[in-house]
């Protein structure tokens, strides 16, 4: 699986990184107290939403001229809902290192998914699907802004705001991809070490699943997981 980042992208914010893990042989199910455990954790010590870590992804989202107050950074949504929304073990997992470590963290269903995981800025005319009132409606995207997309259509809008229904992680997904996505002022060791935290927690999941790792930067804009 090739995933890359669009030059596009990085001329925004030289200073995005993306830690992209791959991960085979999941057992996911529902939430449970496990789960319940590492949200509340994260929770209990979940930062302001003055933090300097939102505020630039707030800048980026500025950058393609997106409105964060109205479609906002996932991460930056996730620490205005108290308690965190139980979703399913995988989902809890990646949840909880986002909120941890203010880091927008992505999950996609590889099942699902088809051909380049890449980010780039959107044409406008590419298709998502997205939950309407209970039903799957397909929207477009708005032309220059930053999206994750395969060769379907868009996975993820407005950088890591809303995902797609079709590659959302379930209680029946085995394999998966996720992203974390970094800026300044994050240093590269904590989004290491949010890795390697998200790593366990699957692990502890299911602990015989199989994990390759890459780490996407300006040098290295493109590789193969």
């Amino acid at each position: 699986m090739e995933i890359w980042v669009d030059p596009a992208v990085t001329a925004l914010r030289p200073d995005f990184r993306v830690l992209a893990l791959k991960v085979y042989g999941l057992r996911n199910g529902p939430s449970d107290e496990r789960s319940r455990t590492w949200l509340a954790g994260a929770a209990e010590g979940a930062a302001g939403v003055d933090d300097a870590r939102l505020e630039a992804w707030r800048d980026a989202y500025r950058a393609f001229g997106a409105k964060p107050q109205r479609t906002r950074p996932s991460v930056d949504a996730l620490l205005r809902r108290m308690p965190l929304p139980e979703i399913n073990l995988v989902v809890d997992a990646y949840n909880s290192v986002s909120v941890r470590h203010v880091l927008p963290v992505g999950g996609e269903d590889l099942g699902h998914y088809v051909g380049a995981a890449r980010l780039v800025r959107a044409e406008g005319d590419e298709t998502f699907d997205a939950m309407d009132k209970g039903e799957v409606i397909v929207d477009h995207p708005e032309i220059g802004e930053v999206v994750w997309r395969d060769d379907l259509g868009v996975t993820c809008r407005r950088w890591n705001w809303r995902q797609c229904v079709r590659t959302r992680i379930t209680e029946e997904t085995t394999d998966a991809l996720f992203l974390l996505e970094r800026l300044e002022p994050m240093s590269m060791e904590e989004l290491s070490a949010a890795g390697d935290e998200l790593t366990a927690l699957l692990k502890e999941i299911t602990p015989d699943i199989r994990v390759e790792s890459v780490r996407l930067e300006p040098g290295k804009p493109a590789a193969t997981l």
